[in-house]
């Protein structure tokens, strides 16, 4: 449990710091709130370079509990906020289509999900291509369509809620600056100091630094498996329209849905041949569309054999080479240090619903909205993998 009268530093001021910050001053922190931040700009945060989607088609129950839980955030964020919010929520679905040898696995996921009454349903390669004319089935053996509750949102819109109201909030101080370093006394957090010099005195941080949090945890002396992984989105026009695709993921891993008046598609690169990324090397693989994704497109979508690719921008994943799966808790061998990170390509939906878990945490000594036991840091010390299979 952290100080409730205490000085709460949180490093990462985009969607997972705020929403730690906003609820641990909802649920009564008495103490002062900093909320560090080194490009308020965010032009290379995850949560304003991602594809913002939200699904409940996980393996696991817990991923599924927290997505369910951020479900619940975005419908009513005018009443949480207190003022209408526009989020912008897309709700076309996922559908994620698997192959003969993928096939037990997406219905043994299928399984679980329903289990936690997300409405999902497990479709034949006659029922796909009835209900999506567009869709070439050739090589598909089944697929897992979500029939409401998931699509995609503006996660920036979101984030501006949480920071607009933080801003209102006489404990909470949005701070502009670059971590440089942590420091303890016997074992225990005690400040932080940015790269300009300045030094805040606080009783505890949270690192919320997505791709970041692995370098900032090492400021502490402490290990967290998370790096930045670079993934490439393209945004193409298609002369065919389907406004009402849903995302759509080959068993390949490319994945492509509606996004204005086109369409955006990346794809999973190997995990294994997939390495760490030069933190600042935001450069879009363009030869990943030429070679890879172009041929996909148009084999699993025919109509789209003619397009014209427009744009394309590259972020980085909080990645947990570990399992891939979220860092949520303490952080062992520092009191006072805690962690929400390592999301792994669905921090942007489950972040609203950590940072409430986090704050309960932290302020309470157990998680009441979502048990989040299972993210714990510890896991990673004693070799006990959390492994998430549905990550796109």
């Amino acid at each position: 449990m952290a100080d409730r009268k205490g000085t709460v530093a949180i490093i990462g001021g985009a969607l997972a710091g705020a929403a730690t910050a906003w609820h641990l001053a909802r649920l009564g922190h008495e103490g002062p709130i900093l909320l560090v931040e080194r490009d308020p700009g965010f032009a290379r945060a995850a949560t304003a370079l991602s594809a913002s989607g939200i699904r409940q088609q996980f393996s696991l129950a817990e991923n599924i509990a927290l997505s369910m839980r951020t479900l619940d955030f975005l419908r009513t964020a005018s009443a949480r906020f207190g003022a209408p919010t526009d989020i912008g929520f897309r709700e076309n679905g996922y559908l994620l289509l698997a192959s003969e040898a993928g096939r037990e696995t997406l219905a043994a996921n299928h399984a679980v999900q329903k289990a936690c009454n997300a409405d999902v349903a497990l479709l034949d390669p006659a029922a796909l291509a009835e209900r999506f004319r567009w869709l070439d089935t050739e090589g598909v053996a089944a697929g897992s369509l979500g029939l409401s509750n998931e699509g995609w949102f503006d996660a920036m819109a979101l984030l501006a809620a949480f920071r607009s109201a933080l801003k209102d909030d006489p404990r909470v101080t949005l701070v502009r600056g670059d971590v440089s370093g942590i420091a303890t006394r016997s074992g225990k957090v005690t400040g932080i100091e940015l790269a300009d010099g300045i030094r805040h005195a606080c009783d505890s941080v949270v690192i919320a630094a997505g791709p970041s949090s692995g370098a900032v945890a090492r400021m502490a002396g402490c290990h967290l498996p998370v790096e930045p992984r670079k993934r490439s989105v393209f945004f193409f026009h298609a002369p065919d329209r389907f406004p009402d695709m849903p995302l759509t993921v080959d068993p390949s891993g490319l994945y492509v849905r509606p996004e204005g008046d086109g369409y955006i598609t990346g794809i999973s690169p190997d995990p294994q041949a997939d390495g760490a990324a030069d933190p600042d090397d935001f450069d879009p693989d363009w030869s990943l569309f030429e070679d890879r994704i172009w041929p996909l497109l148009a084999a699993r979508i025919p109509a789209f054999e003619t397009l014209k690719l427009q744009s394309a921008w590259a972020g980085h994943y909080d990645y947990n080479s570990f399992d891939c799966n979220a860092l949520i808790g303490p952080v062992p061998g520092v009191d006072g240090f805690f962690a929400v990170t390592g999301f792994s390509g669905h921090g942007v939906q489950q972040a609203p619903a950590a940072g409430e878990a986090l704050a309960e945490l932290m302020l309470f000594g157990e998680y009441r909205s979502t048990d989040c036991t299972a993210f714990s840091p510890a896991r990673v010390a004693a070799g006990r993998a959390f492994a998430e299979r549905n990550v796109i």
